[in-house]
């Protein structure tokens, strides 16, 4: 496989993809590996690996004195991708973000990916700061994934933010990437016509595949593909699935993601007393959805599984 955006494009059965979280500074990459083991046995075609941003923290040395700190809650992104794909010959596909990063610091990331040959990347803007009202690029950054999909693209090119060139991508092999997509909007955009916008600017500044957010209702997923297509993105448009797990998912996930869930999963949540109820709600949605996907020939399925692998593993069992 060339890249993920050319996998994507060709002619194949649905495929099976998942994205996984860095472990937080101090703990060790088992974790992952557990969740690798427990999910190849679904022949992935590629792993996400996720980024987060540095949030600024303030430390107290003595009474009324702090001092303003940079902490990287989870490192190792490309050093974690680089492990996988060691370990396990699975295509990896880390994120490059904007938020909480400078230009020239996604510049060395992507002059380490060159040089360990990963080139599929998935570029966003990523969240705001935790104590921020709006989004603010950290100085020296970028505001939105469009300008980050410039950025990616110019180094294709072989130029530096400097202005200087580079030959680090050699044999032909140049960055290839995908973007993100919302079928319920983005909680920023001001209407859905203006979102579509959006994503169409990055699809045209070379993203070959979106990734939806998490929904729970198919129907929006259809619609947002159709109107897509009807705005000319003709890109492949791969859709996210979250398994539910808890209580609390019940009012997180509409609130953090500003998705909704349909009136039938509602009421079914509605009933759930526990955890474990919420989990076996949520496989058996999962696996509606997921067949429904699969019959509609979607490129691939792509899992959020984030304490979520057995709930993956549920769904995929019935499904592929």
């Amino acid at each position: 496989m060339s890249s993920v955006a050319q996998f994507l494009q060709s002619q194949h059965d649905t495929a099976f993809s998942f994205e996984i979280l860095p472990p937080v500074k101090g703990k060790s990459i088992e974790q992952i590996y557990r969740t690798i083991d427990q999910l190849k046995q679904f022949n992935p075609a590629y792993i996400n690996i996720t980024t987060h941003r540095s949030d600024t923290i303030y430390r107290e040395t003595q009474p009324g004195t702090f001092v303003r700190l940079q902490e990287c809650h989870r490192p190792g992104t490309v050093a974690i991708a680089a492990a996988i794909k060691e370990k396990y010959g699975i295509p990896v596909v880390p994120h490059l973000i904007c938020s909480g990063y400078t230009q020239q610091e996604t510049e060395y990331e992507l002059i380490d990916l060159s040089f360990i040959g990963i080139t599929d990347l998935i570029l966003l803007r990523g969240d705001k700061g935790k104590d921020d009202a709006r989004f603010m690029p950290k100085p020296g950054g970028l505001s939105h994934a469009s300008e980050l999909c410039q950025q990616v693209q110019d180094f294709n090119r072989g130029r530096l933010i400097d202005g200087s060139s580079h030959e680090m991508l050699s044999d032909g092999r140049q960055f290839s990437f995908g973007v993100a997509g919302y079928p319920e909007k983005h909680e920023e955009a001001m209407n859905p016509d203006l979102d579509l916008e959006a994503l169409k600017h990055k699809v045209e500044q070379g993203a070959g595949y979106v990734v939806t957010q998490m929904f729970f209702d198919n129907s929006k997923y259809f619609a947002f593909v159709e109107r897509c297509r009807q705005a000319g993105i003709t890109v492949p448009i791969v859709p996210g699935i979250k398994p539910l797990g808890s209580l609390n998912h019940r009012t997180m996930l509409p609130r953090t993601f500003h998705i909704d869930f349909p009136e039938p999963l509602a009421r079914e949540l509605e009933h759930c007393t526990s955890n474990e109820q919420v989990k076996a709600v949520g496989i058996e949605w999962g696996i509606a959805q997921c067949r429904e996907l699969r019959k509609a020939n979607v490129p691939s399925i792509h899992f959020y599984s984030m304490n979520a692998a057995a709930a993956v593993e549920a769904i995929a069992r019935e499904v592929y």
